[in-house]
């Protein structure tokens, strides 16, 4: 099983409201914030709409 760190490497600020949503959704708050999240079709989906404000790293358990 793998999980996925996700970091947040530009702002928000001046974004779309959908984008805020979806970096607020993930758990992400200001920039350099990290998540580890399960790596799954509905995270992946959501990352692809937010890929040029994040860096994501593979973890394996």
């Amino acid at each position: 099983m793998t999980d996925l760190k996700i970091t947040l490497i530009r702002s928000v600020a001046h974004r779309l409201p959908k984008q805020r949503q979806i970096v607020k959704a993930l758990g992400l708050g200001r920039v350099d914030s990290t998540v580890v999240l399960p790596d799954n079709a509905a995270t992946r989906g959501a990352l692809l709409k937010i890929a040029h404000l994040i860096s994501v790293e593979e973890i394996n358990k």
